[in-house]
């Protein structure tokens, strides 16, 4: 597919798609610099060789409204509960309230390979709920789950299971509630990669078969434990580089702030 001209700008195929969905669920156009943005992240991550494992994605920011926001990048459209026009700003995203605002992916958790997946996100205004999860599927600890979770009564504040036993979960990760970057990735049997904070590590954790259930955003399941936070982007998919994901989401993030007037 050839580079689409829209405005003085070149955009990606892919992007230029997103876009035209976008503008026509806000019923207006897009600044050139938001346009720009979303292309810039697009052609990058196919740059990098990310692209094709984003699955299932929305940028929970630049759009001029809620409706927009909730066109996905890529994959299935999310099912909103409870989110309304106020709780949306273009340039930092969605925020939930920590009792009944979650997305629905529509992304089951087992959509992808027991041993190739990720889940990630990016985190504007950090959460102050306790114990809440960003992003997971399933309604408890289950064999096989992905979630990112807050929780002070673990021996660190933030932790992750990664299609991991029941009690798989990796502690002592993050002490603290994060902003930025968050994410998860298998791409063996035996071990995961977590990245926050701008570092990433690899634990020792067993695969499982994947739950079926699907992920969520801003909650697990049904929205159970949900966060506070204020989250601008999501991704659901196959096994990749979080370092490459997160500067481009970070990029992104950025680019669109300073694009919206």
């Amino acid at each position: 597919m050839s580079w689409i001209i829209t405005g003085t700008q070149k955009l990606d195929p892919d992007a230029a798609f997103y876009v035209d969905r976008v503008e026509a669920a806000d019923g207006q156009s897009l600044e050139e610099g938001v346009k720009l943005a979303y292309s810039t992240f697009v052609s990058g991550c196919k740059t990098d060789g990310i692209w094709d494992a984003i699955k299932a994605s929305c940028v929970l920011a630049g759009a001029r409204t809620l409706s927009g926001a909730l066109v996905p990048l890529v994959g299935t459209a999310p099912t909103n509960y409870n989110f309304v026009a106020g709780d949306y700003n273009r340039s930092t995203g969605l925020v939930g309230d920590g009792s009944t605002k979650y997305l629905n992916s529509n992304r089951a958790n087992n959509a992808d390979p027991q041993n190739s997946n990720h889940n990630a996100l990016h985190i504007s205004t950090a959460n102050s709920s306790d114990p809440a999860i960003f992003m997971g599927d399933g309604t408890g600890v289950t064999a096989g789950n992905n979630r990112i979770v807050f929780a002070s009564t673990a021996s660190a504040n933030l932790h992750f299971d990664s299609r991991s036993g029941a009690n798989g979960a990796v502690l002592n990760v993050y002490s603290a509630n994060p902003t930025g970057f968050v994410g998860h990735s298998r791409s063996s049997s035996s071990l995961a990669s977590f990245r926050v904070v701008n570092t990433t590590t690899s634990h020792s954790m067993a695969s499982v078969t994947p739950t079926a259930t699907n992920v969520h955003v801003f909650s697990r399941e049904l929205g159970s434990i949900p966060t506070n936070a204020r989250i601008a982007f999501y991704s659901i998919g196959e096994s990749l580089d979080l370092a490459l994901l997160d500067a481009r989401v970070t990029t992104l993030v950025s680019d669109l702030a300073a694009a919206i007037p």
